[in-house]
């Protein structure tokens, strides 16, 4: 099944989030007798310093067997955890008129004075694996929503690195070099690397070619040259950022070839190695992971798996949330999380 979108740290846009004067959690599904849920709480709230915003609890809209709340609180915590002001409350899982498909409703505020009380509702797919909300299409789902792509680039990822070469922390860029949001996005890796000297940083080659026509080649040609020397491969994807509007049927090859100059490596040779057939297919492999991920723009960036649009999230923001999941993966980061208490769900830009 493909994903169509990104498991966003504001889920709050990418599930449609709505404000709400009061619970609207029925359907028209045939209710059905389930177990009682376990005892409902707010998120992360102490309620001896933070009143109770949310709405009573009902049990009667608790009429689904799965998935459990504890279920559905562990999803929301890996994408809603990095931010500490944030709190939720699991309102109702409900059955559904399609077989075994169950619509979650969740309440969503902020511990500050007089935050609005928020709703947001999404469907999980039978199997449990996926939730379907109206804007964003299927997403994964679970107590780990991340982990079937973080093991599947830990595996896969074959782009350039920089950094750890530890696998425990990877950050997967993937990217186009004749896109020009790629190119805006190249400072803040550059800023990753710096703050997270325990990362691996990947750029992982994702050639829109029906938008960018030299883009296959320009990756191509970054293959090679990480073949003969993996620290050449970033002054190199620099110097074709830099030279990004002569990516033209005129002068694209002279640029790809000026690039490869400039890093001190026989431009000839690279574009030799650019024609052959194993590195045609390394590109090609490179494309179909990235449709394997979930992945339908560029850039993207993969915190263990967690995808994220580069350039439409607020840096601190960014910086939290690969702070955050390194400490929900185990791993140490080699930074400390930036203040959470100021950042701002990015919203969803197709």
């Amino acid at each position: 099944m493909k994903i169509t979108n990104w498991m966003l740290a504001g889920l709050a846009s990418v599930l449609g989030v709505t404000a709400i004067a009061g619970a609207q959690t029925s359907t028209g599904g045939t209710n059905q007798a389930a177990p009682a849920p376990p005892q409902l709480q707010i998120h992360s709230l102490d309620p001896s310093s933070h009143p109770d915003p949310f709405p009573p609890v009902d049990q009667k809209f608790f009429t689904a067997t799965t998935p459990t709340v504890d279920t559905v609180n562990s999803f929301l915590k890996a994408l809603w955890g990095y931010d500490p002001n944030r709190i939720w409350r699991v309102e109702a899982i409900q059955t559904t008129k399609a077989p075994g498909v169950s619509k979650v409703v969740v309440f969503v505020s902020e511990k500050t004075a007089n935050a609005k009380v928020q709703s947001s509702a999404f469907f999980v797919t039978p199997d449990g694996h996926y939730a379907i909300a109206d804007s964003s299409g299927v997403i994964p789902f679970g107590a780990t929503p991340f982990a079937e792509t973080r093991k599947l680039l830990q595996d896969h990822a074959d782009g350039a690195s920089r950094g750890a070469s530890s696998k425990d922390l990877m950050l997967v860029e993937f990217a186009d070099m004749q896109c020009p949001h790629c190119k805006d996005a190249q400072s803040t890796m550059d800023q990753l690397a710096k703050d997270f000297p325990n990362a691996r940083i990947v750029f992982q080659s994702f050639p829109l070619t029906a938008v960018h026509p030299f883009a296959f080649k320009a990756a191509a040609y970054g293959y090679c040259v990480q073949k003969q020397k993996n620290d050449a491969f970033f002054p190199f994807a620099a110097a074709v950022f830099d030279a990004q509007a002569a990516l033209t049927p005129e002068t694209g090859d002279a640029t790809l070839k000026a690039a490869v100059t400039k890093v001190g490596l026989d431009p000839a040779a690279i574009d030799a190695c650019a024609a052959t057939q194993v590195i045609q297919d390394q590109v090609n492999a490179s494309i179909k992971l990235a449709t394997e991920a979930g992945i339908d723009q560029t850039p993207i960036l993969a915190v263990n798996g967690h995808l994220l649009p580069l350039t439409q999230v607020p840096y601190e923001t960014l910086k939290n949330i690969v702070a955050y999941q390194a400490m929900l993966d185990g791993v140490s980061s080699g930074a400390a999380p930036a203040d959470a208490t100021t950042s701002k769900p990015p919203s969803l830009l197709k």
